[in-house]
């Protein structure tokens, strides 16, 4: 029996993608590799404590009375009622280069333009011609690759000023060494800076479980440990005719989405690239946990620092296992009217290198010794930044790219995946389309517009 659509990842892009096809058409099935959903950012439990993964926050913040903006957009596409989420705004965060200069910014735009406008005056009207253009500039619009930094040296006066605006944007979604894409960077921009950042009120697994039912609820049908070993054909190479499952399991398919990932995707197709593969840049993360009454040694109004403590700010693959020049620290109770519970954490992220990492994978007390050797380093970089933290750590864990790839099965660990995007999703055949990170929207609204977009435009119009 024929499936009229399945979606091959369990990722919050994927689980949109599903969604929006179950409002219209029945049968729909989602194929998780993992025993969970929620790809890269999910749960696990500890000490009888649940963790995410890779969420800190979320970001294009909007009000409900805001129709145009992504968020909304994206629960009117979903059927979801907004009123059935409480949506936590970030506090304050910060660009911090040390013993140069820092930026303030919340979800009032203002705030961060009043920082330039200050600290960088000889740019604050370069950067309001920024703002303009960007808003006037539609990202997704299938264009050739075009340097950030050399638009934004046009525009703005100052090295330093144009490294921190690219700082938190290029660590949270950023798949190319030291530049992005223009149309990446609006993307971010608006995401980050014109739209601000929060979290749901309760933890990811709520929100994956709620997405899970309303999914189920239009009779649509989730099947976890089911990883696709191959995709094979039509006898005129044009269609997909068969979904091969590392179980067995042969299914066929109408219409196929894939979240996989652009490389990835071509691999289950056993199908070169048509173009050289190019390096991805892989990230190291650090969980700390605390008892709730130590917080007050930590910083009590910043959400988000992104940092810069080298002399340069580099992003891009490190020489060694881990850059600690630079990062992103996130403390994840410092979000409006968030009750903390007993315990409160802080996060710590970095470039990595997947090639050092795999070298010692085969060693397992070398790996953890690496593992914990990371952490230390992590935790003097950010007390550098925040200043010394005279507070007992009650937990700690990190994931390094290789935790990421294998839980994923994002190559190299790549949270940000390929740095080249297909924005109209289509590869080349008629029945199967990209969809995600590899899409090229960003976040994780973004990402879920990724699904929902690419099922209105190749599969709907078809139906």
């Amino acid at each position: 029996m024929k499936i009229p659509c399945v979606v091959i990842g369990g990722g919050l892009s994927g689980l949109a993608a599903a969604i929006r096809l179950a409002r219209f058409i029945p049968d729909v099935v989602l194929l998780e590799q993992h025993s969970r959903l929620g790809g890269l950012n999910s749960y696990y439990y500890r000490n009888r404590t649940l963790f995410e993964t890779g969420l800190h926050a979320i970001t294009n913040y909007a009000e409900p009375g805001e129709k145009r903006a992504p968020l909304n957009r994206l629960f009117r596409q979903l059927k979801l009622n907004r009123k059935n989420f409480t949506l936590l705004q970030q506090k304050t965060s910060e660009v911090h280069f040390y013993g140069c200069q820092s930026l303030l910014f919340s979800n009032d735009f203002n705030l961060l333009e009043n920082e330039i406008a200050q600290k960088f005056p000889n740019s604050i009207d370069g950067f309001i011609q920024l703002v303009d253009f960007m808003r006037d500039f539609d990202p997704f619009v299938p264009l050739p690759f075009r340097s950030t930094r050399q638009f934004l040296a046009e525009l703005i006066k100052d090295p330093l000023l144009i490294d921190m605006l690219l700082c938190p944007l290029m660590y949270y979604g950023s798949s190319v060494e030291d530049d992005m894409d223009l149309s990446q960077f609006t993307i971010m921009f608006q995401a980050i800076f014109l739209e601000g950042m929060f979290r749901p009120e309760h933890s990811i697994k709520e929100f994956l479980d709620s997405l899970k039912e309303h999914f189920e609820s239009l009779g649509g049908t989730i099947r976890l440990s089911s990883r696709v070993k191959g995709l094979t054909r039509d006898h005129k190479g044009k269609r997909v005719s068969r979904i091969i499952l590392e179980s067995g399991d042969i299914l066929e398919a109408d219409f196929i989405i894939s979240t996989a990932g652009y490389e990835e995707t071509f691999d289950l197709l056993d199908q070169e690239l048509p173009e050289t593969k190019e390096d991805r840049l892989g990230f190291i993360e650090s969980i700390y946990q605390f008892h709730s009454q130590d917080r007050d040694q930590l910083p009590s109004d910043r959400t988000v620092i992104f940092y810069n403590s080298g002399e340069v700010f580099n992003y891009r693959q490190p020489q060694s296992f881990t850059d600690f020049n630079s990062g992103v620290i996130c403390f994840p109770f410092n979000f409006e009217n968030l009750v903390p519970g007993t315990h409160v954490e802080m996060r710590s992220t970095h470039l990595a290198s997947y090639r050092h990492w795999k070298t010692i994978k085969e060693y397992p007390q070398k790996y953890l010794k690496e593992k914990e050797t990371a952490r230390i380093h992590s935790r003097r970089s950010i007390e550098k930044i925040v200043g010394k933290l005279n507070v007992n750590v009650v937990y700690e864990d990190t994931f390094t790219p290789l935790t990421i790839e294998r839980y994923t099965a994002k190559k190299n660990g790549a949270i940000y995946g390929s740095p080249k995007k297909i924005k109209d999703g289509d590869i080349g055949l008629e029945n199967l389309f990209l969809a995600g990170t590899d899409q090229g929207f960003l976040g994780i609204v973004g990402s879920m517009l990724s699904g929902v977009s690419i099922v209105n435009q190749h599969v709907l119009s078809r139906f």
